[in-house]
């Protein structure tokens, strides 16, 4: 996957767009709220419920996040946000720059890297650890209690009600999967599970390198694909778990290998899939996929 700013696609999206076309409230009167990926799109709409319009930029499980060419809609959809959502981190800079092309005095950002103290070069895939989506959660909310303060009590009810009943099996599965199998070996194809793997405390195996270069869609060293061959061929993780959405040739070798020497292989997203799920379907999904793999290799 290529991981280039398109600058003139971005220009000309943003250049469609006249002073003030957007309103901050839609016809309905409810909150204008914008996310650049479906992940935090998701979590948005059940934060807001009847209070918000919420939409997502990218939708399609097939369009990688990283070098999307923005359409003049999309920048017509950024400009009219009352809230908008972006990730940052180097990850979806095509989205802050349509918000900044069309400045708002009254537009209210929520920037995942800034709510995390993160930077460019930093892992950007934070919809996959628990406590960052955690910390999402309440930015959005205070976002949406900026935005209509006659609301908060409203608001503050939508962020109790996901945490302890919409994110209920998450949390679940995140604490089952801990207990039973902290340490146990692992090894993935890149980087967006890392959170996720370190917040379930198994012992993530993989050279960062091997990871890092395929996320970012460089060439990955021999050394690295050598390691990565010999710990699926010698049993050295127990489970093999790549994403789906970016198979490279060094991912599908290593896919090959793994199900040649019969180490379980588990299937993740980079963004929500299928189509039209919620952030906790998704993510429910992905983790029980994890668990039976994980109770295959060890028997635990």
């Amino acid at each position: 996957m290529g991981r280039w700013c398109l600058g003139l696609a971005l220009t000309a999206a943003a250049a469609s767009v006249v002073a003030g076309c957007g309103s901050t409230r839609s016809q309905s009167g409810k909150l204008e709220v914008v996310a650049a990926e479906t992940f935090w799109g998701s979590i948005a709409e059940q934060l807001g419920g009847s209070r918000v319009a919420a939409r997502s930029i990218i939708v399609d499980p097939n369009t990688d996040p990283h070098d999307y060419q923005p359409t003049a809609s999309d920048a017509r959809t950024m400009a009219g946000a009352k809230v908008a959502i972006v990730n940052g981190i180097g990850y979806d800079g095509w989205a802050s720059q349509l918000l900044a092309a069309n400045p708002s005095s009254s537009r209210i950002v929520v920037n995942v890297g800034d709510v995390l103290g993160l930077k460019d070069g930093d892992n950007p895939h934070q919809w996959y650890s628990p406590s960052s989506v955690g910390k999402v959660i309440t930015a959005i909310t205070a976002a949406y209690e900026k935005a209509d303060p006659s609301q908060a009590a409203y608001f503050d009810a939508r962020k109790h009600l996901f945490e302890t009943r919409g994110l209920a099996r998450y949390h679940e599965l995140l604490a089952e999967i801990r207990h039973r199998f902290a340490r146990v070996p692992v090894g993935y194809s890149e980087s967006i599970f890392q959170p996720l793997g370190d917040a379930l405390g198994l012992r993530l195996m993989t050279p960062y390198g091997f990871a890092k270069a395929v996320a970012e869609g460089t060439d990955v060293s021999a050394r690295d694909k050598q390691t990565v061959a010999s710990q699926l061929r010698h049993h050295r993780v127990a489970v093999w778990v790549y994403n789906s959405q970016n198979t490279t040739p060094e991912v599908r070798q290593a896919n090959q290998l793994a199900r040649a020497s019969h180490v379980p292989v588990v299937t993740v997203t980079e963004t929500l899939s299928p189509e039209g799920s919620s952030f906790q379907q998704w993510q429910v999904a992905q983790l029980e996929r994890l668990a039976a793999a994980l109770h295959r290799a060890t028997g635990r």
